[in-house]
């Protein structure tokens, strides 16, 4: 069952409401009598009320069940992988018991070791990590299946939106949290990302160990040339999009965006579009539209850095009003029909140009199909700006 909320209700504001909503179910367990049910939801709706004519920051009730403080842990492991994987790296480092380890494995990630263009180095046991499924029941993150994939064939999954920092993309994708082998089996999925997090040490490792690689041309032919059942999944709006990834909106990058239709064509790959209801939910970002000084200055930094810098929050560990965690925004990821392409090692033009309308085509039925369900709260329909 789909809950609809406000559209004037924040998602700080339905966080708390979901927390007091979880406490009160657990303090009340085990009653069945009607009157107690009535005073719960009593409360709850006073409680949103309230929450509607103040903005001062509200702090999470310390009795929340264990469930969801593991759901949150989950959120941080993610989140805090980067950090820790570098933090563990230099503090070895200032060891010199482990130089002789240490200065080869440098020498290796960045000289001789190309794993990441090569398909990573998979294990099915990290992509079956408790927490990561605490991560996807966080929010929740869900996939539904339109239709069967059948596993005889190689597969370009393309992910919209990109969000703020694509959650979905990895909990589908990446991670077994949403049961994409039993959704799709047969199907290898191997989620891409920039080839520059492929030179941060132990970081690397962690997600060739979830089946991540680089986006780079060479990795996606090398990873679809292994012949059926192999699928490469890119978040085709890139770090750009993220820009525009206001909640509810949906506002695409993707017309100029040709060349994984070229990649598609060339290993006579099929397409199949990933929409994400409510992953640009997840964040809160300041207004950047054209002409304002934010957009200059964001577009300024990209030009200078090849990546964008979205100014967003979410809420905190402790608070619903502010921090840098995602909100609890249901997301559901539905997985398209694919578009059946033939191999061309040299496609034309018209060519290509026919299979992305094919495939645009197939992303707004996706939106069209779904949006009433899934994006009751929406400002605006699914637009493609670029």
């Amino acid at each position: 069952m789909t809950t609809h909320h406000p559209a004037s209700e924040t998602a700080g504001q339905r966080a708390e409401a979901h927390d007091i909503r979880d406490t009160a179910l657990q303090t009340s367990k085990g009653q069945t009598q009607q009157p107690d049910g009535e005073k719960t939801v009593s409360f709850l709706d006073g409680q949103k009320e309230r929450l509607k004519q103040d903005n001062v920051i509200r702090f999470a009730p310390v009795s929340i069940p264990r469930s969801r403080r593991l759901q949150t842990l989950g959120v941080l492991f993610w989140a805090l992988l980067l950090p820790i994987c570098l933090s563990l790296f230099f503090y070895l480092l200032s060891i010199p018991l482990f130089w002789p380890i240490l200065v080869p494995y440098l020498i290796w990630i960045n000289f001789i070791d190309r794993a990441p263009e090569n398909g990573g180095r998979r294990f099915k046991a990290v992509r079956k990590l408790a927490v990561f499924r605490y991560f996807a029941e966080y929010f929740p993150i869900s996939m539904i299946k339109t239709t069967n994939l059948p596993p005889d064939r190689p597969y370009i999954f393309g992910y919209h939106p990109h969000g703020i920092l694509g959650v979905a993309a990895v909990a589908n994708l990446a991670t077994d949290a949403t049961e994409f082998p039993t959704s799709f089996p047969g199907i290898t999925p191997h989620l891409l990302t920039l080839a520059t997090n492929f030179t941060i040490p132990l970081f690397r490792d962690c997600l060739m160990a979830m089946g991540i690689c680089s986006v780079s041309r060479r990795s996606c032919e090398a990873i679809l040339r292994k012949g059926k059942g192999n699928a490469i999944a890119i978040v085709v709006g890139g770090a750009s999009e993220a820009l525009y990834a206001h909640p509810g909106t949906a506002d695409l990058t993707l017309r100029r965006r040709l060349g994984f239709i070229k990649i598609a064509i060339r290993n006579g790959a099929d397409l199949v579009p990933v929409f994400s209801f409510g992953e640009n939910d997840v964040y809160e970002q300041l207004s950047n539209e054209e002409g304002t000084k934010i957009y200059a200055l964001q577009k300024q930094f990209q030009s200078l850095f090849g990546f964008t810098l979205p100014f967003f929050h979410g809420r905190g560990l402790f608070n619903y009003s502010i921090g840098l965690m995602p909100y609890r925004h249901p997301i559901v990821s539905v997985v398209g029909k694919p578009i059946h392409v033939t191999k061309n090692p040299n496609p034309t033009k018209e060519e290509i140009q026919e299979v992305q309308n094919r495939y645009i085509e197939e992303l707004m039925n996706i939106w069209e199909t779904w949006k009433d369900a899934y994006a009751a709260n929406r400002t605006k329909e699914l637009t493609i700006i670029a």
